[in-house]
């Protein structure tokens, strides 16, 4: 039986299983409460952005500053793609 993780976390079976995937805390959090909600379905892709692979390393690079990863000057392109996946 899954650990209750508070009120912040709506399906914490769903949250566990993630974080044994190796997921952020909030990544699973996120994924988690949506897959809770009726409303949202998680399972869909969302938006038409292409896959990071196809991404430049500038590009990469500044959606790494966007989202404050740490490290990210001294990142490869990989190693970029690899810390923005689990974020």
């Amino acid at each position: 039986m899954a650990d209750s993780h508070g009120s912040s976390i709506k399906d914490d079976e769903t949250y566990e299983a993630l974080r044994d995937d190796g997921y952020s805390k909030e990544a699973a959090a996120s994924i988690a409460n949506a897959q809770a909600d009726e409303s949202q379905n998680p399972s869909n892709k969302g938006g038409k952005a292409s896959s990071y692979e196809e991404w430049s390393k500038d590009e990469l690079y500044t959606r790494a500053q966007e989202l404050d990863v740490d490290g990210r000057s001294d990142m490869s392109k990989d190693e970029l793609i690899e810390a923005l996946r689990n974020r």
